[in-house]
């Protein structure tokens, strides 16, 4: 498997484990001890994707996922002792792309990381989402409209993200803000109304496919009308 991965693990014997496993099988790898570190490495470099400790000390995973979101769609992949479903769930809402639970399997690993990496780089197997006009590619974070390319910043991508996954359903403020922002963004849910309306903006003229549902909150569909 090629690829630059950055692990970020506050044991150093599983540390040292995951790096000597990847890298006898093509991978370039980067260590990180906590979240800080990690923060660290990934404003001077780049990475085909992350392999993220849940439970670590000062910064724990959630809020280093939370804070790489922000700036970048690099493939997240969680590794956590939680395997509760509320914790797999919070996971995902901040931006993961697939989690494993300790003790795993190496060759696992090795698997799924492969797999993230093929689908960020838009190998075979590509999802895309489409809704009218608008379309989606979640493995590129690519968003195109009638064909165009379409720039949007971390937060507006996962909106609309949320949105195609759920189109014709109407989504509250509650819901996205738990989905998109985390289940412990502290902002109130009136947060939502701006980005809804820097999305719309971004989209042209797609934007009116977003719908405002009266006291309900907000849905996709696919007629601008």
């Amino acid at each position: 498997m090629d690829g630059h991965v950055l692990i970020v693990e506050d044991e150093q014997r599983l540390r040292d484990i995951i790096r000597d496993y990847f890298t006898a099988h093509g991978a370039d790898c980067d260590l990180a001890r906590d979240g800080a570190e990690a923060l660290e490495l990934l404003r001077e470099n780049d990475y085909d994707a992350i392999l993220l400790d849940v439970l670590m000390p000062n910064l724990d995973g959630f809020a280093v996922c939370r804070a790489v979101r922000e700036h970048s769609g690099v493939p997240i992949l969680f590794l956590t002792a939680l395997g509760g479903e509320e914790d797999v769930l919070r996971g995902y809402a901040l931006g993961a792309d697939d989690y494993v639970t300790k003790p795993f399997s190496l060759a696992v690993l090795l698997a799924k990381t492969g797999a993230l990496i093929r689908r960020s780089r838009g190998g075979p197997g590509t999802e895309t989402l489409t809704c009218g006009v608008i379309a989606l590619e979640p493995g590129r974070r690519a968003c195109t409209v009638d064909g165009r390319a379409v720039e949007l910043p971390p937060r507006e991508y996962e909106l609309l993200l949320c949105l195609m996954r759920h189109q014709g359903q109407v989504l509250s403020r509650s819901q996205l803000l738990d989905r998109v922002w985390g289940i412990d963004f502290e902002g109130g849910d009136r947060a939502v109304d701006g980005r809804i309306k820097a999305l719309r903006a971004a989209l042209g003229g797609a934007g009116k496919q977003i719908k405002t549902v009266f006291k309900a909150g907000y849905k996709l569909e696919e007629g601008a009308s």
